[in-house]
C-alpha cells in the first residue's frame, strides 16, 4: 500500500448535517475516531463524511452515517438505537466493516494469477532442466546455503 501524503482524518473530513449542531460535531469526532486509521489510506482531499439524525430523541430516530470517497461508491450506514451514542456507535462500526470489504473487493489476491492460468498437460522430467543448466560452482556458494 502506498503512503498517502494527506491522509483522512474523521477530524478533517467530518460534517454535521440535519438534526446535530456544529457543538455536536467535536463529540461525534471523539466517538469516530477508531475511523482514522481505516481512513487513512485515502486522500482527505477526496474523502467526506457525514452524520445526520432524523427525530432526534425521539422513539423513531435514525442515524445516518454517508461516505463518499473519490473512485468508489457512497457508502450509507444507518441505525435506529433509541441511545443516540449507541446508534453513533452502530453507524462507525458498520461504516469500518463496509470499508473494511471494498479494501478487500479491490486488494489483489495472493497468487490469483498462477489460479487463472492453466496447468500444462504434459509433465517433464525434472533432470532434463537440470542437464541443461550449468553446474553450480563450489567456491562461489553462500554461507547460507552450505
Amino acid at each position: 500500500m502506498s503512503a498517502v501524503a494527506n491522509p483522512a482524518t474523521v477530524a478533517e473530513c467530518l460534517r454535521v448535517g440535519a438534526g446535530f449542531s456544529q457543538g455536536d460535531r467535536n463529540w461525534i469526532a471523539e466517538q469516530f475516531v477508531t475511523l482514522d486509521a481505516r481512513l487513512a489510506s485515502f486522500h482527505a482531499d477526496a474523502t467526506e463524511l457525514e452524520v445526520s439524525v432524523k427525530d432526534r430523541e425521539a422513539r423513531g430516530q435514525k442515524v445516518t452515517l454517508e461516505c463518499w470517497i473519490a473512485g468508489r461508491q457512497k457508502i450509507v450506514t444507518t441505525s435506529a438505537e433509541e441511545d443516540l451514542h449507541a446508534a453513533l456507535n452502530d453507524v462507525r462500526d458498520d461504516l469500518r466493516r463496509r470499508l473494511n470489504d471494498a479494501k478487500t473487493r479491490q486488494e489483489p489476491r495472493h497468487n490469483k494469477h498462477l489460479r487463472d492460468l492453466p496447468q500444462p498437460q504434459n509433465e517433464q522430467d525434472p533432470t532434463e532442466d537440470q542437464e541443461r543448466l550449468p553446474a553450480a560452482d563450489p567456491t562461489r556458494a553462500d554461507a547460507e546455503t552450505v
